[in-house]
């Protein structure tokens, strides 16, 4: 997903004389030749993460259509304030753009993991949020993303699923009777392998914010039951879930990384997964156990 969001804004770059590209270090060499050729355009901070979003909420203020990015911690999290006053509050949009998921950088140790970025961007209204699970996803969201002038994040993993879904809002990739279970992003193909077998209807998203409050509740029939798998904190879009339920009866399983106690193990990412019981084995002995009726 990185490398074809880079090349993919290389193109922007060439065609849209309003597209400009803030960094903080990361990922300036792949992008050497815009540089080279949109200096004005491809901009370097360094390692001053508040200034990366400062200065997009400057360029953006001045008419331009910004993207920053870094990874989620110095996206998201360590330039908070400056994603709510020089983003949001001052109504500048901008395209944040992400890579390293929950823990793709496992081995680099807490610094850069952030499970809780979209449950950060939470608290600010008005950011469209989307989770590829494929590179072919990323690239059309992205462009889709860089006319107008809203807020948007979009957050790229290395971990991916085998095919891409280019569909709209939830999509429908199995039906069933017993209940819905909604994967996000890179969780697809490990949920599609556990509900093997079961009479359940598997929903995808990857556009989670503004969440497709519409199509959960047609899918849901007479079974109300809804297990969510996130790939960042488990039971983010949780209460959008609820509200889409609201007049409905239903049970809620909530899946993804864990919030009782925080991994400390370097380990890769897999090992990761496997901690927070989102690995096939895990989400399969999770999600049969909830429907035990089956």
């Amino acid at each position: 997903m990185r490398e074809t969001f880079l090349s993919t804004m290389e193109e922007a770059l060439d065609v849209d004389p309003r597209v400009a590209l803030v960094l903080a270090e990361i990922s300036v060499a792949q992008v050497s030749g815009a540089a080279r050729r949109h200096p004005d355009r491809v901009i370097n901070v360094g390692i001053r993460e508040q200034a990366l979003i400062g200065v997009a909420g400057g360029l953006a203020l001045a008419g331009m259509r910004p993207v920053a990015h870094t990874f989620p911690p110095f996206l998201v999290e360590r330039p908070y304030e400056q994603v709510k006053l020089d983003l949001t509050h001052q109504g500048a949009g901008a395209v944040l753009v992400s890579w390293g998921g929950s823990y793709d950088m496992s081995t680099a140790g807490r610094t850069h993991q952030s499970p809780g970025d979209v449950a950060l961007l939470d608290t600010i209204p008005g950011w469209t949020v989307h989770v590829p699970g494929h590179a072919e996803e990323a690239r059309r969201l992205l462009l889709e993303s860089l006319p107008g002038d809203e807020s948007v994040y979009l957050r790229l993993s290395g971990q991916t699923n085998a095919r891409p879904h280019l569909g709209s809002g939830l999509q429908a990739l199995r039906r069933g009777r017993a209940g819905v279970v909604l994967a996000v992003g890179p969780m697809l193909d490990r949920v599609l392998a556990a509900t093997e077998g079961l009479d359940v209807t598997v929903l995808y998203a990857h556009t989670v914010r503004p969440f497709d409050a519409t199509t959960l509740r047609a899918a849901i029939g007479s079974a109300a039951d809804v297990v969510l798998v996130e790939p960042y904190l488990a039971g983010t879009s949780a209460h959008l879930v609820a509200e889409a339920l609201a007049d409905v009866p239903h049970r809620l399983r909530c899946l993804g990384v864990r919030r009782d106690a925080e991994v400390r193990v370097y380990g890769t990412p897999e090992d990761h997964d496997v901690a927070h019981g989102l690995d096939v084995p895990s989400l399969t002995h999770t999600i049969r156990e909830f429907y035990g009726h089956l």
